[in-house]
C-alpha cells in the first residue's frame, strides 16, 4: 500500500484537495476520476476527529459531484463521531464546517447555521489558526446570503456579522484558495453595508487571484459582487455584463446554489433596466438552477432509499442464511449449530430466573431397520413425523433439536417443578410408541424412542453427556423407556 504522510489534525489529504480545486476550476469529469481514486482510500492513523472530518469532508465533495447517496453515507458515518461532546479539535472543527455546507444543502438553513457557529467556537478552542480561518470563511459567506433575502430592516447587521468574520479569517489563512473565497465573500459583506468603494477594490483582487489560478468558483463570486456594485451605483448596463460573466461561471462549475442567487440578481438588474427579454431569460435560468437543485436532492435521496432498501434485503436474506445453516432441512428443527447457538442463551435465562433446566436427549430405537425394511425415503418420512411428536409434546419457548442421525435433544430451560424433564420425556416416548406409522411405514417394524434425561445448572456439554449416560441405560434396558441421571450440581 503506498505510504502517506500523517495528516496534522484539521487538515485535509492532498488528494481531497485536489478534487476541490477540479471543482472549482469546472473540471468536473477529471474530479469525478480522481474522487473515484480518493475513495479506495482513507488515511491510516487517523484519531476520532480527523476521520470525521476526512469522511464528512469527502461528503462535501460527493455532494458537489451530485453523488448525494454517497455523500449522505460518508456525511452519517462523520457525524456520529461528532455525538455527544463539546469538542476541541481543528478536525472536529473541518467535519461541523462541512456538514454545514450539506445542511444548507438539503435546504435546513437554521441547523447549517448554527452547526456553522459550532464550528468556529471548535477552532477558537483549539487555536487554530487556519481552521479557524475556514470555518469564519464559511459562516460569513453563509450569513451573506441570509442578509440578501432577509428583510431591509434586518440585512445591514446581518452583513456587518459577516464583515467581521470574514475580515478575521482573512488574517489569519495562508492558503491560496482559502484566501480567495475570504475576500471574494469579504467584498460582498462590504458592498452589504454600503462601502462600494471597499467592495470593489476586494472583488477585483479576488478576480486577479482568480484568473491565475484558474478558479472559474472566485472568478463567479468576484464578477457578482462588481455587479451587486455597479447595480448599487445605478451603472446597470456594466451591471447586467458583470452579472452574466458570474452567470456563466457559476454554470461552468456546475454550482446550483450559486447560479441560483446570481441569475436571480441579474433578473433583478435586468427588470430595473426594462430589459424585459434579459430579465426572463435570467428568470428562466434561476428556475432551470431551482428545479435542478431540487431534482439532483429528490433523485439522490430516491437513490439513497433504495439503496437502503437493498441493503435491508441483503441484511435479511443474511439473516435468512444464518437461519438456514442452524435448521436442520428435513425436519425443520434445529440442527446441532442451531442448538450451540441457542443453547448459552437459554441456559442463562433459566440461571437468571432461578430455574433448573433439563436436558432430554431422544434415540429412535431399530431405525436401522427401519430403513433396511421400507426404504430409506420412509425412514426420511418417520423421523419428520417424531419431530412433529416433539413439537407437539413440548412448549413453544422449549428448544427442539436434531441432532444427529436418529437422534433429537430438547432443552427444556422453565424446569419450574422438580420433575418436569422426566414427565415431558415420558410423554414424547408415550406419544411415538401409541403413533399410527402404518401410513407412513406400512408393514414395516415400528420406531419407538428410548431417552436419557438430565438436570441442573451446567454448560451444556455437560447436561449433554449427563443425559446420554442415562440413554445408554435405557438402551441397556430393553429400549422404548426413559432414564433419568441424578442431577448435576443441584442446589439443596
Amino acid at each position: 500500500m503506498e505510504q502517506q504522510e500523517p495528516l496534522v489534525p484539521g487538515q485535509v489529504p492532498e488528494q481531497d484537495r485536489e478534487v476541490k480545486a477540479l471543482l472549482n476550476a469546472g473540471r468536473l469529469p477529471e474530479a469525478n476520476t480522481l474522487f473515484d481514486q480518493v475513495m479506495t482510500r482513507l488515511p491510516t492513523g487517523l484519531d476520532r476527529w480527523t476521520r470525521s472530518a476526512v469522511l464528512v469532508n469527502r461528503a462535501k465533495l460527493a455532494w458537489r459531484l451530485g453523488r448525494i447517496p454517497l455523500a449522505l453515507e460518508l456525511a452519517a458515518e462523520g457525524w456520529t463521531d461528532l455525538d455527544g461532546e463539546q469538542p476541541d479539535s481543528p478536525a472536529a472543527a473541518q467535519a461541523m464546517h462541512s456538514l454545514a455546507y450539506l445542511l444548507e444543502g438539503i435546504g435546513n438553513r437554521r441547523a447549517a447555521v448554527d452547526m456553522l457557529r459550532s464550528s468556529v467556537r471548535a477552532a477558537r478552542r483549539a487555536g487554530a489558526a487556519e481552521v479557524l480561518g475556514h470555518c469564519l470563511q464559511g459562516l460569513g459567506g453563509t450569513l451573506n446570503f441570509r442578509a440578501i433575502s432577509s428583510p431591509p430592516d434586518v440585512a445591514p447587521a446581518i452583513f456587518e456579522e459577516a464583515r467581521d468574520c470574514l475580515k478575521e479569517g482573512l488574517s489569519l489563512t495562508k492558503d491560496a484558495q482559502m484566501h480567495r473565497a475570504l475576500l471574494g465573500a469579504y467584498s460582498r459583506s462590504l458592498a452589504g453595508v454600503g462601502e462600494l468603494d471597499l467592495a470593489e477594490e476586494h472583488a477585483r483582487e479576488t478576480l486577479r487571484l482568480a484568473a491565475r489560478a484558474d478558479d472559474k468558483w472566485a472568478l463567479a463570486v468576484g464578477n457578482w459582487v462588481l455587479a451587486v456594485v455597479r447595480r448599487d451605483q445605478g451603472k446597470l448596463v456594466e451591471a447586467r455584463t458583470l452579472a452574466s460573466r458570474a452567470v456563466a461561471a457559476s454554470e461552468a462549475i456546475n454550482d446550483p446554489s450559486l447560479l441560483l442567487r446570481f441569475s436571480q440578481d441579474l433578473a433583478d438588474i435586468c427588470a430595473r433596466m426594462g430589459d424585459s427579454v434579459g430579465e426572463a431569460a435570467a428568470l428562466r435560468c434561476s428556475v432551470a438552477a431551482g428545479k435542478t437543485a431540487s431534482e439532483t436532492l429528490q433523485e439522490g435521496l430516491a437513490q439513497a432509499l433504495e439503496q437502503r432498501r437493498v441493503a435491508v434485503q441483503a441484511q435479511r436474506l443474511a439473516v435468512a442464511a444464518q437461519e438456514a445453516a442452524a435448521r436442520d432441512p428435513l425436519t425443520g428443527l434445529a440442527n446441532r449449530l442451531g442448538l450451540e447457538r441457542a443453547a448459552a442463551r437459554l441456559l442463562e435465562g433459566s440461571a437468571a430466573r432461578g430455574r433448573v433446566p433439563w436436558l432430554v436427549l431422544v434415540d429412535v430405537d431399530w431405525f436401522k431397520d427401519v430403513n433396511d425394511d421400507a426404504g430409506h425415503a420412509a425412514g426420511d418420512a418417520a423421523l419428520r413425523e417424531i419431530a412433529r411428536l416433539l413439537r407437539r409434546e413440548c412448549r413453544a419457548e422449549d428448544l427442539v433439536a436434531r441432532w444427529a442421525g436418529d437422534e433429537f435433544v430438547v432443552l427444556l430451560g422453565e424446569g419450574n417443578a422438580p420433575d418436569v424433564g422426566p414427565v415431558v420425556a415420558e410423554r414424547i416416548r408415550a406419544a411415538v410408541d401409541a403413533h399410527e406409522w402404518n401410513v407412513v411405514l406400512g408393514t414395516a417394524r415400528r420406531p419407538t424412542v428410548s431417552i436419557g434425561v438430565a438436570a441442573g445448572p451446567a454448560a451444556l456439554d455437560q447436561l449433554f453427556a449427563a443425559a446420554d449416560m442415562a440413554l445408554y441405560r435405557a438402551k441397556r434396558r430393553g429400549r422404548n423407556r426413559v432414564e433419568v441421571e441424578p442431577s448435576i450440581d443441584l442446589p439443596v
